[in-house]
């Protein structure tokens, strides 16, 4: 059973990282498709990401796509020894940008080379098989068994090291353990979408790492008159609170914010420094 090193870091596969890592989504163009509008400033937040103590950057080839891969590489090329990259097949995006499930063997395989090629490694850290709805950005129920399993041979071929999941139900998790490892689960969740409260602690007992998405709302963002008033009585932004208040919630929870902004990028690292009170927490979990 991994566990945590101290209440600052957390296993993930063989390497204990920082809970506050970085979510690369925001590096692409709007949209998280095409290049961005200043790749010298994408380059700069990931150096200065690695700076701030980051070691656990969320990609994924399908964020641009490529371009985000692309970055990372020109950017932190050659990786560091402590820096875990994790990054997530199962869609693909049209000429559009539209987002499309790829979830076929043939897709699945591809897109670990796809990955495999633009970050300029031989293995992959961890992949997440993200579950990916034919509509919408929900869960989807069903069998993820012989998707899994595609991953489960790529990594018996030595190109992924550790498998997780993203977008997945309790029922696709148990599902998936019971075919091999895995060392995370990167679900949506935070202070007002709490669903998942029984399946962070269940894998928290089992030393398996829970990774939020859309922290503060996503692509509806979290209105909460309780969490700005809570920020302003603690001097802090609302996406600080909302971090804060997740670090707290679980020692497994990794976090990993995104942005494209140096500035935002040392707002979201202070989180880390934010200690909400009892009573804080208590007024917050109205929210839900």
């Amino acid at each position: 059973m991994n566990s945590t090193a101290n209440n600052n870091t957390f296993t993930l596969g063989d390497r204990a990282v920082n809970r506050l890592g970085y979510g690369a989504m925001q590096l692409a163009g709007p949209g998280v498709f095409g290049p961005p509008k200043d790749r010298h400033t994408a380059i700069s937040v990931l150096r200065e990401a690695l700076a701030l103590g980051v070691n656990h950057i969320d990609t994924s080839d399908f964020y641009g796509p490529h371009v985000t891969n692309q970055i990372i590489r020109e950017a932190l090329h050659p990786y560091g020894d402590d820096l875990v990259i994790v990054t997530k097949i199962g869609a693909r995006r049209d000429d559009k940008g539209a987002w499309l499930p790829a979830f076929s063997p043939a897709e699945l395989k591809q897109a670990v080379h796809d990955n495999l090629r633009n970050l300029g490694v031989d293995v992959l850290d961890v992949v997440n098989l993200r579950v990916m709805p034919s509509e919408g950005h929900g869960p989807a129920e069903g069998s993820i068994a012989e998707n899994f399993n595609v991953l489960v041979d790529l990594q018996k071929q030595g190109l992924v090291k550790h498998l997780g999941l993203s977008n997945a139900t309790a029922a696709q998790v148990a599902e998936a353990r019971a075919i091999a490892e895995i060392v995370c689960v990167q679900n949506e969740y935070n202070i007002a979408h709490r669903h998942d409260d029984a399946l962070i602690d269940s894998l928290a007992a089992d030393g398996i790492a829970f990774v939020p998405f859309f922290p503060l709302g996503g692509f509806t963002p979290l209105q909460s008159e309780t969490l700005s008033d809570v920020a302003r009585s603690l001097n802090a932004t609302p996406m600080q609170v909302a971090l804060a208040w997740l670090l707290q919630r679980s020692p497994n929870i990794l976090l990993i914010p995104g942005t494209s902004s140096v500035t935002h990028l040392r707002e979201n690292m202070a989180a880390k420094d934010l200690e909400l009170s009892e009573d804080v927490l208590k007024t917050l979990a109205s929210i839900g």
